[in-house]
């Protein structure tokens, strides 16, 4: 049974995302958030990130703030296995096909009050595929207003090039909008009630600013491709062996033969010096969008 309808096909189609609200039942939604309490709890008294949680640049030990929980899937029971439910995986194969595999998770926090914002950008910048079944499900953990930092997407941008990712040589993971000629006022803003779901494809310019709110805007997202879509080298999708690759199907069956597309993505490399998360790549822009905390 399909999870999308005919029009729901043809918007995504032509805007390059879209949202479905409600999709995951709230007590599911509940089951996250406990999970997140425990990892704020986890950074009391950390002086750095480490390879489990991203800080803010306002972090103390005695004041935590988590920017973003880096792969949850590997950590959290909840967050696995909504991955593998048909909430997410049943509207992804309607769009990209039956075989589907995992590129990352993660869960990107947006506190009241601080929440760092993330440049504007496409994921296929970070990891240029053989072609461009690439898409990206995000999960409403907290209502997604105008006023706490919402996911906002230029509609229409996925069919267009790869834009300029780069500062003076180095890859730094976001766009100029004046360098390129866009304004942010063409910009889609995307909201909705917590275990709503947003969906964008990876050529989608999408962004999001500091949340200034009173309100959290926590958001849990599933990357993840058609399984003929092979990372490029250079491409930020490393993998240990073709068994590890192939250990990341969420659903259908896996390939050897990659399916070509003419790719106008430029390889994400040489990465600036600073280059852990996004955040810290982001930095290295120039003229940026949106407001630091």
């Amino acid at each position: 049974m399909e999870a999308l309808n005919a029009e729901q096909k043809a918007f995504y189609e032509a805007n390059g995302y879209l949202m479905l609200e409600s999709r995951v039942p709230l007590p599911v939604i509940e089951e996250i958030r406990a999970e997140i309490a425990r990892f704020e709890a986890e950074a009391a008294g950390m002086t750095g990130s480490n390879d489990r949680l991203d800080l803010e640049d306002t972090h103390k030990p005695d004041a935590p703030r988590v920017r973003r929980i880096k792969l949850p899937h590997t950590i959290s029971e909840p967050v696995a296995r909504l991955m593998r439910s048909d909430h997410i995986l049943a509207p992804a194969r309607d769009l990209i096909g039956p075989d589907l595999r995992l590129h990352t998770t993660k869960l990107n926090m947006k506190s009241a009050g601080y929440g760092a914002a993330v440049e504007w950008h496409q994921d296929f910048a970070f990891y240029p595929h053989t072609n461009a079944d690439v898409l990206a499900i995000g999960v409403l953990i907290d209502d997604l207003a105008p006023e706490n930092g919402p996911l906002m997407v230029f509609p229409g941008s996925h069919k267009g090039p790869i834009l300029d990712h780069f500062e003076d040589g180095l890859f730094v993971g976001a766009v100029d909008l004046a360098r390129e000629g866009l304004d942010v006022k063409d910009a889609a803003v995307l909201t909705g009630p917590a275990g709503s779901i947003s969906i964008h494809h990876g050529h989608a310019l999408h962004g999001s600013a500091l949340n200034r709110s009173s309100k959290d805007r926590r958001m849990l997202f599933y990357e993840m491709m058609a399984a003929d879509a092979f990372p490029i080298m250079g491409s930020g999708t490393p993998f240990g062996s073709f068994e590890e690759f192939n250990a990341r199907m969420l659903c259908g069956r896996p390939t050897d033969r990659p399916r070509l597309e003419p790719v106008s993505a430029r390889i994400p490399l040489p990465k600036p010096a600073k280059a852990g998360s996004i955040y810290e790549i982001q930095s290295g822009l120039k003229a940026r969008a949106f407001e630091r905390a």
